[in-house]
């Protein structure tokens, strides 16, 4: 590998495969050299508008191409499991978007197959690697707050979403929980780590769907985390953190924020920034993985696959709370 440009592939076509080359399109240290999709006509149209050399018809193609350091997997949650594996099995490092798969078991078998291959694989929890976050949980660990007791959480889209949209396709691992529920998790997991305890209750669709839910975890500490999901409401999309010693707390959209501000009794109110106010980047998330390969370091301590697998563990078993199962789900 190039120790100064970092050279990926990125399979698949969609938004967020979109809203992600074009970051790595603005590092200096990374280059795009090819795109896969499951047709010629897609590959070839994203190709052509990021000016990639190389579009392939088929996941094979791209997986198989010598020039590829590294692969983007950012399908629908159906796919990852298939297409991060046979990206793994062909010796490419692997960067998965969140959720990381359809549950637990599929996740597992990706890092046994990462393990199994000696290669890097990630899950593209983008918040994780946000100097904001990351400042978060030094100031939890450092003691600011005391122990901490609530987390609350939420991230709602007003929709409406038609019955065809993939957020509510079965087939494709649709709902609220897999695609927006996995960050008020995350959040609560990053600091609290694996619950003891989850309770949870969903309005579904008639597919079959989270449409909107809420979720109850605990832990053995006494810490709760109060956390909800919707593809039905347009929520506050906000944070907050209390503790024994004082609370931290997130404005709009704290899965990518710009600052959050610390309450502590007696003090003035301290706000954190990310000096560079460049909340919306994915290139944080990019960064860690090339600075990773460039290290030979086969996971990330910033999105640590066992972090994936438990938060993978804990969405499980919201669904067996709720009763939602996907379409060919092997569980």
């Amino acid at each position: 590998m190039d120790k100064t440009r970092v050279r990926w592939g990125v399979l698949a076509t969609g938004g967020i495969a979109s809203a992600f080359t074009a970051e790595l399109l603005k590092m200096d240290d990374a280059e795009v050299v090819a795109v896969g999709s499951r047709t010629e006509a897609s590959a070839k149209a994203f190709a052509d508008r990021f000016g990639i050399a190389r579009a392939y018809g088929s996941w094979a193609e791209l997986a198989a191409d010598p020039d590829v350091d590294v692969v983007y997997v950012a399908g629908p949650h159906s796919a990852h499991r298939a297409a991060a594996g046979l990206c793994l099995a062909a010796g490419k490092a692997v960067l998965c978007e969140k959720s990381f798969t359809l549950n637990a078991g599929e996740a597992e078998e990706l890092v046994a197959l990462a393990r199994q291959h000696d290669r890097f694989l990630m899950e593209a929890m983008w918040m994780y690697c946000n100097p904001v976050i990351r400042r978060l949980a030094e100031v939890v660990k450092d003691g600011a707050i005391g122990e901490v007791r609530t987390v609350h959480a939420d991230f709602g889209l007003a929709g409406p979403f038609a019955a065809e949209h993939r957020l509510r396709d079965r087939g494709l691992g649709g709902g609220a929980l897999l695609d927006l529920g996995v960050y008020p998790v995350s959040f609560a997991q990053l600091l609290l780590g694996e619950p003891d305890r989850v309770q949870a209750d969903a309005l579904l669709s008639p597919e079959g769907v989270d449409l909107n839910t809420g979720m109850l975890l605990g832990w053995e500490s006494g810490a709760t985390a109060l956390l909800s999901c919707s593809i039905t409401a347009d929520t506050p999309m906000t944070a907050a953190v209390t503790g024994t010693g004082g609370r931290v707390e997130f404005e709009r959209g704290f899965f990518y924020p710009e600052r959050f501000v610390l309450h502590r009794e007696g003090r003035e109110a301290e706000e954190f920034t990310a000096g560079d106010g460049d909340r919306h980047s994915l290139r944080y998330e990019a960064a860690e993985v090339m600075r990773c390969l460039r290290a030979g370091e086969k996971e990330s301590p910033l999105v640590p696959l066992a972090g994936s697998l438990a938060v993978m563990r804990t969405l499980d078993a919201v669904r067996d709370r709720i009763g939602v199962r996907f379409a060919g789900e092997r569980r």
